[in-house]
């Protein structure tokens, strides 16, 4: 099936969508160019987010700023060792006046889902994110009721060496579009936090400068950006490398290659392009495939993390340098 590709006019408001809600999060954040800029093309893509790192260096907050710079429903679980499925999904409440059951939704019933350390609940409670996550529905009591549109799931955790943390299994972990560590901040930017947090809190400073409705039309237009067989074929050969490398137990999954596109689609369109080029594979392989992948033994042994073997694995694969002449898309 031929798509149009988006007009000029298309791109441009979602490159100021864009601009808008990145002004909304360095309000709040510094230095944290990259880990912003993935941020946003994985919800320009209508993906899943997961943020990892040590506790205290802003995931939360991060999660949170997303949260108020869009006008949508945001719901807000925190994840403990004794939540249950039913405290995320929602229950049925029996009504003693008519004698029936009455459905009372979970936090998951929202636009933004803000998932606070998600690995510190048992992972039965994980698990009862994987149908939402996938299908964007929720079943209870065998009802199947869908869920808003858009819907994302933004969630933290911590890694999964400190105490009081459960792993999140491969499964759940693919699920998600791309995973960002957040990371220490320079010392520029550690003196400027204090110099805005001394006594006033920046997420009050935070306020709605899209809605559901425009974001969704945004990811409408993000799908409809184009991708040459020969960039496709660029994104096939990377997800292969990693299932081919000797440093990985585990490569990435087809599902990878679709949202490691999508992702690359949103790029594209944040910076005013009608059509995905190598340099946005480049960019966003590492946040959306590093998750997904298992190191060998041997790789751990010598201290490599998942993030440099897959930068790696794109290091050696061939870069296609010729774009393929394109169809007529629009009328």
């Amino acid at each position: 099936m031929t798509m149009t590709v988006p007009t000029t006019e298309e791109l441009a408001e979602v490159a100021d969508l864009a601009r808008r809600v990145r002004a909304q999060l360095d309000t709040v954040l510094s230095g944290l160019d990259d880990a912003i800029d993935a941020t946003l093309a994985t919800v320009l893509a209508e993906g899943h987010l997961l943020l990892e790192d040590v506790p205290g260096v802003g995931k939360t907050t991060l999660a949170r700023a997303l949260g108020r710079a869009v006008d949508a429903s945001v719901g807000r679980i925190q994840f403990t060792p004794d939540l249950l499925p039913s405290d995320v999904t929602g229950v049925s409440i029996y009504r003693a006046d008519d004698h029936s059951f009455e459905f009372r939704p979970g936090p998951v019933f929202a636009n933004i889902v803000v998932a606070d350390e998600i690995n510190r609940a048992s992972p039965k409670t994980q698990a009862a994110l994987l149908e939402s996550m996938q299908e964007r529905s929720v079943t209870v009591d065998g009802a199947t009721r869908a869920l808003p549109a858009p819907f994302l799931v933004v969630a933290t955790q911590n890694p999964v060496d400190m105490e009081g943390t459960y792993p999140l299994p491969e499964a759940q972990r693919d699920r998600f579009m791309t995973r960002i560590a957040v990371g220490y901040p320079s010392g520029a930017d550690e003196l400027a936090m204090l110099e805005s947090h001394d006594g006033h809190d920046p997420l009050g400073d935070v306020v709605p400068v899209t809605s559901a409705a425009a974001l969704t039309r945004a990811i409408s237009v993000v799908r409809r950006v184009y991708a040459s067989t020969a960039v496709k074929q660029y994104i096939v050969a990377v997800v292969r490398g990693t299932r081919a490398s000797a440093d990985l137990r585990l490569g990435a999954s087809p599902r990878a290659s679709l949202q490691l596109l999508a992702a690359c689609k949103a790029r594209a369109a944040m910076l005013g392009r009608d059509h995905v080029l190598p340099d946005d594979v480049k960019s966003l392989a590492v946040p959306v495939l590093a998750h997904r992948v298992i190191p060998a033994a041997q790789a751990r042994a010598a201290g490599r993390s998942a993030e440099q073997i897959v930068a790696d694995v794109v290091s050696q694969v061939a870069v296609p340098t010729a774009r393929e002449p394109e169809p007529l898309r629009r009328g």
